[in-house]
């Protein structure tokens, strides 16, 4: 794990304080080729990422962190340590999908219309996921997704977040995913090298977290595969770094965990 720098590389300012946020990455195994993921691509009047096929997510609600220290039976006041950031993180993950692209993932049965609809007409602010879970008698199951990565820019951009990525088996058809036309335009399903090949013709956007990921997975051929492949590279804080390479400087990220391509020139790296 390489140790967060205090100061923007770029500005030479203070880092400011990352908003923890959780994004899924949903698998959709195929008999004749590796899964398909679902990938939202983002309003282009957003504030983070704008016009950039990301995989959904969003930032981790208060609500969350009640239903996170439920599951670890924990006192409604008790300390945010990793074990509950990484469950509040889960929660926030399986909420976001049903928000952005209303495909539930992670529970123990698949919740009524009502009850999605509830789920999305909570996305506008800080959502009371806990309260929906408990009206509607959810059953989460948020340790059955596998954590997969953990990314923080050492950036000072207009929104910073530091993001957990997780993998969800896919749960229903593709088509039942549904885009929430509010933070996101359109959503679609695609092998993560067809999402490179796309982003390298231009036809769409992806930020250099998104990209780094998506040749991660590229490397797996099934939903199994890439479970197994976080056995081998288990997640680690990922802070990019900028280093001079062939005479330009580059956006790093450190050698040994699972990413096939480890820099990419700044000025062509797009960060959010």
């Amino acid at each position: 794990m390489n140790d967060l720098p205090k100061t923007d590389p770029l500005t030479g300012k203070p880092l400011i304080q990352a908003t923890p946020a959780a994004t899924i990455i949903v698998a959709a195994d195929q008999p004749d080729g590796p899964p398909r993921l679902l990938m939202v691509e983002r309003s282009g009047k957003m504030a983070f990422a704008a016009g950039a096929v990301v995989f959904p997510g969003g930032r981790v609600d208060s609500g969350d962190y009640v239903l996170a220290r439920r599951f670890l039976d924990r006192g409604p006041d008790s300390d945010i340590d990793e074990p509950l950031a990484d469950m509040a993180g889960r929660i926030a993950a399986i909420r976001e999908t049903i928000e952005e692209a209303r495909y539930p993932v992670a529970m123990k049965t698949m919740p009524a219309d009502e009850a999605i609809e509830a789920i999305r007409a909570e996305a506008s602010g800080d959502s009371h996921f806990d309260a929906v879970v408990d009206g509607y008698g959810l059953e989460l199951e948020p340790q059955s997704l596998t954590y997969f990565a953990r990314w923080r820019p050492p950036f000072n951009e207009k929104r910073v977040f530091d993001t957990r990525f997780y993998i969800a088996r896919a749960t229903m058809p593709e088509a039942q995913a549904v885009v929430d036309d509010t933070e996101n335009r359109t959503l679609f399903w695609a092998t993560a090298q067809e999402v490179l090949d796309r982003a390298e013709r231009e036809e769409i956007k992806i930020i250099f977290p998104t990209r780094r990921n998506l040749e991660k997975l590229a490397q797996c051929e099934s939903y199994d595969a890439l479970v197994a492949h976080v056995a081998v590279h288990p997640p680690e804080l990922v802070t990019p770094f900028v280093e001079e390479r062939g005479g330009e400087p580059h956006l790093c990220v450190p050698d040994g965990l699972g990413y096939p391509v480890t820099s990419e020139p700044i000025k062509a790296a797009m960060r959010g």
